[in-house]
Order: structure tokens, then C-alpha cells, then sequence
């Protein structure tokens, strides 16, 4: 057989999965991605295989074992077969572990970061600091063998409690803004004006009440391991973050705060957030049956009359304030509150999810689509949650999310299936029986958490006003056409914000973007540096009159493959700064401290002072995120690549004198029309075609 003969090869991997067979010996490895494509599980065949095992458990309840499903037999090895197709963790034991890079290769890809941001002369000290550090005699050695042994020891992988603690839960400032992301979600069309009432208002509560049923569901499948396992080019990716989703809530505590969660996850409430009060709402029964949407609207409308008639009686303090302040505050209010208001926090945490109903006199005036809202308001919310599902008045719908646990796209997937479900026509389910009805959450308060409230109060307006949010969109072409030049779309647009941060600033900025790591078992993400030689170079170039157009070209070609190939290595586990976090997090003392030439030296803190920190969450037709810089004269960017349009948004901190997200907008707005005109000069003259 001639091994470059695809079609052979495709052929005989259909007929093997027809006949139940999971995989194919091979020859070759350039067989490897067509034959995972041909074994992965198509998007009928999942949805097929659902209602197999669906009809199956009908059945077996019956006492029936094969049984008609449209005219075909269903026997046990077909059952068997379907259910791994949908089996949510059933890739779990076939992931590889996160693997540890070596000295060597971190080291050089390290330096090779550095050069577009240093002088030579700060080169030269770098260059000669990492050397120290890797040598023989340096402290590289002793905190890799550390790691090594770290690596040895841990369950699942070297890197899971670090980053969780080191990027988060030791992190002492407000979620609120610095550690959530937001997005709006939905229908961006939707009225821009929002009711200025105080009251909930019918479209509002009507899309909560669909949304929290179509998360239920997502729950259930998880809980059930229904949900379909994700693949990416047919390789298995990591699922154990969905078990973080529901449930689980961020607790302060003095110093690093803690993740509380459980999968399966049996919680049978979720809490409401309306007018700066929480409500405790039922949606099972105590049987674990699901109410149906009609029982979830009115038990909605009934908690919103609870506190509107609570609130016409008495003001009451806003206990949700204390998670938008100060970590260690707030785990010292916590403690305050504990004694009196145990069941009270315990209704809050054990929630589901929190579903967030802002009326119009609350938080922050909402104009245009939303997103600046859902990133800036901070007076109706519970920050420690995982998910926090947030309506407006004009039933225009978000989310607020807190990112320990569980990372945006994870969270992304859940949303945009509950959002695509609202597309078709929903049968409900009959109501259950005996449904508690919902009851506000009582808190007692003393003078002193009242001060703490005030102050986390101050705090998040003081943050909220620091910062500013717009949105950037170009119509004129999308991913479609970036790639008709044979071009990735995020090393494209990658560029792009390389030469828009140039024209601006007049230098090459520490860039951040996101790679997942999903690939390897409870994997999170790893740095691409965006900023490369390559991209320097052509950002120097690019606009320039004096520079060829063929030159420009050339150099945008160079900046793209550097892009792309440090992608393809964070992505395997071979980026830089995940494994510079866990080297530095093996150092044992102050005198080690000094000893690690590497992370003392000055090129370090800058190169991780990411003055653009960006965020791939395509595709954006019903999903845009937001969230704040990571460093003060910084942006932070985050966009998608749809087919035919690309969207973004850009947000800066107004007091940071130097950077400016309006002009930041309108400077990436018109880079990239230059780069479209560019391309199609290049695709017309086929000047593409002679730099290959």
C-alpha cells in the first residue's frame, strides 16, 4: 500500500469505525491526522449517540435491553460504543502529563524573547545572568531537580497548585477587575437603552429564567457525564474544569484563599443577586427533580417582590460588596460574619451559579452593548463565584466570571450551547412537585462589617472609575480571507498589535497571549510572547515609504512564522514562563532568592510586565469578553476572529499617563485596513506566492 495514498487510508478508517473499531495501525507518521479525524466522533454521531444512550436508560428502567431507536436494532456493543463517544471525562486516562521542560530549551527560547525588548548592552547582562543561572554552579540545576521531583509527586501535573496559587489564590488584591473577565452575551442587537426603574423587569426575568435552565442542563450533563468530550484535530483535551463550574466559589482567607467546590455537584439552589440583596432560590426539588422554566420565572418574580417589599421596610447592607474589595479584608469580614451568619454564607456558596438582575438605578449607567457593564459594575454582585450569569433591564444578558478555578473559553463553551439553544423552540418539562419556594438571604451585621463594607465600597468605585473599556470592530474582512493568504488569523492579527503598539509608542511591547494547555491532563495555559525579533522588524518597516512593499511583505511573513512556531511550543508544553513560575516557586529562601541570577536581574520583571495582554475567544457573533490590563500602562485586548468580521475590545487605565484606548482602537482599526489593502496588492501581483 502506498502510504501517501490518502484516500486508501481514509476508506479503510471509515469501514473501521463502521465496524466499532477505536483505532488503526499505521505505517507512517503522516497518517496520523487523517486517521484521528476519520476515528474522532462526528457532531451527528454524538448527537446520535445521545439519544442512544438516552433511550437506552428508558429502556433498561423497563427491564428491556436492545430496543428500536428509527427503525434500527440497538444492541449493547453500540450502547457501549455511544456512550464513549459521549462520555465527558472518558479521555481523562489517555491525556499525557504536562511534561518539564529542560534548563536548556527554556533558557534559550528565553533569551530569544528578550532581544526586541533590550538594549544591546541590557542583552549582554541578561545573556550573562541566564548563563550563571543554568551553569553547573548556578541555582537553575538545584530547582529544576526540585521540580522534577515536584513533578514526580503530583497526581495529575507539576504546575496545577502552583498556578492556581501563584496566579491566584495568593493574589490579595479585588477580584472585581483585576482577576475576573466579563463578557457580554447574546443578541448584541438588542435595545442599547436600559429602564430606569427599580423594579425587575418581564424580559429581563423571561431571559434569566431561560438561560438558568439551560445551564441546569449543562449541569446535569456534566453530573451525568453526558457532555461530549472536546477534541481538537481528534486529540482528546482536558475536561476535569468542568467539574469546577458549578458550585464552586473563591472563600477569602488571611494571606491565599481557597476553592470550594464538589462534582457531581448536588446543589438544588442558586442564589439571586437583585437590588444589592441575595436570595436563596430553589430549582429541584428535594427528590433532585428540576423545576420546569414556568415554576423558574415565577420563582424569580417571587424572590424580586420579596425584596422589593423587604427594601420598602428597612435599607439593607449590600453583603456582595465585600467580595469586590480587598482579599484580606474581606476574609477578615468573613470571620466577622461567620458566627452569626454561618447558613447565610453557607446559601451563598454552595449555590449553582449566581444569577445577577441589575435594574437601572444601580451601578454604572449602561450605553451601547453592554460590555463595559458587565467589566465595571460592582454593586449587585458576588464575585467569589465561578459563574455569575448577569440580565439587565432590557433583558440584554452577560457574565461575570471569577477565574481561579476555570478558565474563560471553558466557561465560553457552556454559555454559547445554552445560548444556542434559545435559537430554537423550548418543550418544557412538567412541573415538579413540592418546589421550596425562594427566601431571602437574612444577614446580621455589626458596626464594624458595615466599615468594611463602606471600605470595599470605596475600593471598587475608585477601580471602576480607573478604568476604561471600548469596542473596536472591522467589517471589512474576518478570518476568511486572512487565510487565503496562508496565513494563521491569530498570528495575523498578533502582528497587527505589534505594529499598532509600535507606531504608538515608538517600541516593542512584553506581549501576553494565551495558549491552552488543555492538551495535557488538568492543563490550564502557557504565555506565547508575541513580541519577537521578527515582529519588531517588520513593525519598524511596516508603513514606512521608504521600505519596499515586497520588503514589508517579507518581514510580515518572518514576524508570522515566528509567531506561529512559538505558539505550536507553548501549546506543547514548551513555553517559558509556566516553567520560570515552577522553578521560582521551588526556591526555599531569601538566600536562594538572591542566588537566582535569572528572576534577579532587571530583564526579567520586565519582560513579564506585559504591556499587552491579549486573549483569543473566537468565534464573538454572540460571545465578547472584556477584562482590565495587567500592568498600569498597559492594554488589555481581547477579540475574535469570525469569518467574515473581526472583533475586539481594548481597555486601559485612565490615570496611566501614556496610553489611551481610544486612540489605541483607532490606530489597530487602521493597521489592519493597511494590512488588508497590502494583501490584496500581494494576492493580486502574487507577491506572497515569490517570498514562500
Amino acid at each position: 500500500m502506498d502510504f501517501r495514498d490518502s484516500s486508501v487510508l481514509q476508506e479503510e478508517s471509515q469501514e473501521a469505525v463502521e465496524m466499532g473499531f477505536t483505532g488503526k495501525q499505521l505505517i507512517h507518521p503522516l497518517q496520523i491526522d487523517l486517521v484521528n479525524e476519520e476515528f474522532a466522533p462526528k457532531p451527528n454521531v454524538v448527537e446520535r449517540a445521545v439519544d442512544i444512550v438516552k433511550g437506552y436508560r428508558e429502556h433498561y428502567q423497563l427491564g428491556k435491553g436492545a430496543f428500536d431507536l428509527h427503525g434500527k436494532a440497538i444492541d449493547m456493543p453500540v450502547v457501549k460504543y455511544s456512550t464513549e463517544c459521549i462520555s465527558t471525562f472518558a479521555n481523562q486516562g489517555k491525556l499525557p502529563r504536562l511534561p518539564v521542560p529542560t534548563l536548556e530549551a527554556t533558557a534559550a527560547r528565553y533569551l530569544k524573547s528578550l532581544q526586541p525588548l533590550l538594549s544591546n548592552k541590557e542583552f549582554e547582562q541578561a545573556e550573562k545572568a541566564v548563563s550563571q543561572f543554568i551553569g553547573p554552579d548556578g541555582l537553575g540545576p538545584i530547582l529544576q531537580q526540585r521540580l522534577l521531583q515536584a513533578d514526580k509527586e503530583a497526581p495529575s501535573n507539576w504546575l496545577e497548585d502552583i498556578w492556581l496559587n501563584k496566579a491566584y489564590l495568593e493574589y490579595r488584591e479585588s477580584n472585581f477587575i483585576n482577576s475576573n473577565w466579563a463578557a457580554i452575551i447574546g443578541s448584541f442587537a438588542e435595545s442599547a437603552s436600559e429602564p430606569l426603574s427599580e423594579q425587575a423587569t418581564p424580559v429581563q426575568v423571561e431571559k434569566a429564567a431561560r438561560m438558568i435552565t439551560h445551564l441546569l442542563e449543562a449541569n446535569e450533563a456534566i453530573n451525568n457525564q453526558q457532555m461530549p468530550a472536546d477534541l481538537q484535530r481528534g486529540d482528546p483535551l482536558c475536561m476535569n474544569q468542568f467539574k469546577w463550574q458549578f458550585g464552586t466559589t473563591r472563600i477569602p482567607k488571611i494571606q491565599r484563599d481557597e476553592i470550594r467546590g464538589q462534582w457531581p455537584c448536588s446543589a438544588k439552589h442558586i442564589v439571586i443577586l437583585y437590588r444589592g440583596q441575595t436570595v436563596s432560590v430553589p430549582v429541584y426539588n428535594g427528590k433532585g427533580q428540576r423545576a420546569s422554566l414556568v415554576q423558574i420565572t415565577a420563582q424569580l418574580n417571587q424572590a424580586a417582590r420579596s425584596i422589593d417589599t423587604l427594601l420598602q421596610k428597612q435599607q439593607k447592607p449590600s453583603i456582595g460588596l465585600l467580595t469586590a474589595g480587598n482579599r484580606d479584608n474581606w476574609a477578615r469580614a468573613r470571620q466577622l460574619l461567620e458566627p452569626d451568619n454561618g447558613q447565610a454564607l453557607e446559601q451563598v456558596e454552595s449555590a449553582l451559579f449566581a444569577v445577577c438582575l441589575d435594574t437601572g438605578a444601580r451601578g454604572i449607567a449602561t450605553t451601547g452593548d453592554g460590555i463595559d457593564h458587565m467589566l465595571r459594575a460592582y454593586e449587585n454582585r458576588w464575585f467569589d463565584k465561578a459563574i455569575q450569569l448577569v440580565v439587565l433591564g432590557s433583558g440584554r444578558m452577560g457574565v461575570n466570571c471569577e477565574h481561579a478555578p476555570v478558565d474563560a473559553l471553558t466557561t465560553g463553551r457552556l454559555l454559547m450551547e445554552a445560548l444556542n439553544k434559545e435559537s430554537t423552540i423550548y418543550k418544557d418539562i412538567s412541573p415538579c412537585a413540592d418546589l421550596p419556594p425562594a427566601e431571602p438571604i437574612a444577614w446580621n451585621v455589626d458596626a464594624q462589617v458595615q466599615r468594611l463594607i463602606e471600605t470595599a465600597q470605596e475600593q471598587a468605585q475608585a477601580l471602576a472609575a480607573d478604568l476604561k473599556v471600548l469596542l473596536g470592530d472591522t467589517k471589512q474582512y474576518g478570518a476568511q480571507w486572512i487565510k487565503k493568504l496562508g496565513v494563521s488569523p491569530d498570528a495575523f492579527f498578533q502582528i497587527a498589535l505589534q505594529a499598532t503598539y509600535f507606531q504608538m509608542h515608538g517600541q516593542a511591547p512584553a506581549t501576553y497571549e494565551t495558549a491552552s494547555l488543555r492538551r495535557f491532563l488538568h492543563g490550564r495555559t502557557e504565555t506565547i510572547r508575541s513580541c519577537s525579533q521578527d515582529s519588531l522588524q517588520f513593525s519598524r518597516a511596516f508603513g514606512d515609504n521608504d521600505v519596499p512593499l515586497s520588503r514589508q511583505l517579507r518581514l510580515f511573513q518572518q514576524a508570522v512564522a515566528a509567531h506561529v512556531e512559538y505558539s505550536r511550543a507553548a501549546a506543547s508544553g514548551q513555553g517559558v514562563d509556566r516553567h520560570l513560575l515552577g522553578l521560582f516557586a521551588q526556591i526555599r529562601s531569601p538566600e536562594e532568592a538572591q542566588r537566582a541570577s535569572l528572576f534577579q536581574d532587571p530583564s526579567y520583571a520586565r519582560s513579564t510586565s506585559f504591556r499587552l495582554s491579549t486573549s483569543n475567544v473566537t468565534p464573538g457573533d454572540i460571545f465578547r469578553g472584556s477584562f482590565a490590563p495587567v500592568v498600569r500602562d498597559g492594554y488589555g485586548v481581547n477579540y475574535a476572529l469570525d469569518k467574515n468580521d473581526l472583533k475586539f475590545t481594548v481597555s486601559e487605565w485612565i490615570s496611566a499617563s501614556g496610553t489611551s484606548a481610544a486612540e489605541f482602537r483607532e490606530c489597530l482599526l487602521s493597521t489592519l485596513t493597511k494590512l488588508h489593502d497590502a494583501g490584496q496588492y500581494a494576492m493580486t501581483h502574487q507577491l506572497l506566492a515569490q517570498n514562500d
